[in-house]
């Protein structure tokens, strides 16, 4: 991988523990979804992070799922749970944004802002109980609670690591868990 595309902070995987309180394993498993999506990243070329070789998803490039992941766990945990402000790129006239960024920056910086969001997001969550209350409810439905948020970043990260799992094969051949 070139210094441009590697990333200062891309964490191992640890396995969930196969017992333990609630908490533990959601964080847990979100901690090692998060973990795979730096492993599906490394050691991947720039031409092949924007690549985009998906005909019917012309915007899907290993960087844009990287960018979007940042910014759903920005929503979630910072405006949804929390109330804070949007500090993404997305706009009602751009709703693509956060996707065309992947294409347009180096992985390694994408890498370390999703890992920066991510610490954000484990802040927040170490401050909440897991019955707390988000800040802003979600389209109009019922608020959700951080137990709620926790389960579907896993289930989005989850899915999108499988995105990885095919882009990564069809860029350079490289396959696994």
């Amino acid at each position: 991988m070139s210094d441009e595309n590697a990333s200062t902070a891309a964490p191992g995987r640890v396995d969930p523990p196969k017992s333990a309180d609630e908490r533990t394993m959601l964080t847990t498993w979100l901690e090692w979804h998060r973990a795979t999506v730096h492993a599906k990243c490394a050691g991947l070329s720039a031409e092949h992070a924007a690549a985009t070789p998906l005909p019917t998803s012309p915007l899907m490039s290993v960087g844009a799922v990287v960018s979007h992941l940042r910014w759903v766990e920005h929503a979630w945990f910072e405006m949804t749970l929390m109330g804070l402000p949007d500090e993404g790129y997305a706009t009602p006239q751009d709703p693509d944004a956060e996707w065309r960024r992947g294409s347009e920056l180096p992985l390694g910086r994408l890498l370390d802002e999703y890992e920066d969001q991510c610490a954000r997001s484990r802040e927040i969550t170490a401050k909440l109980e897991l019955d707390a209350v988000a800040a802003l409810p979600c389209r109009g439905e019922d608020p959700a609670t951080l137990r709620w948020v926790l389960l579907h970043m896993i289930e989005e990260t989850a899915r999108h690591n499988g995105h990885l799992d095919i882009l990564r094969e069809l860029a350079d051949g490289v396959t696994g868990e």
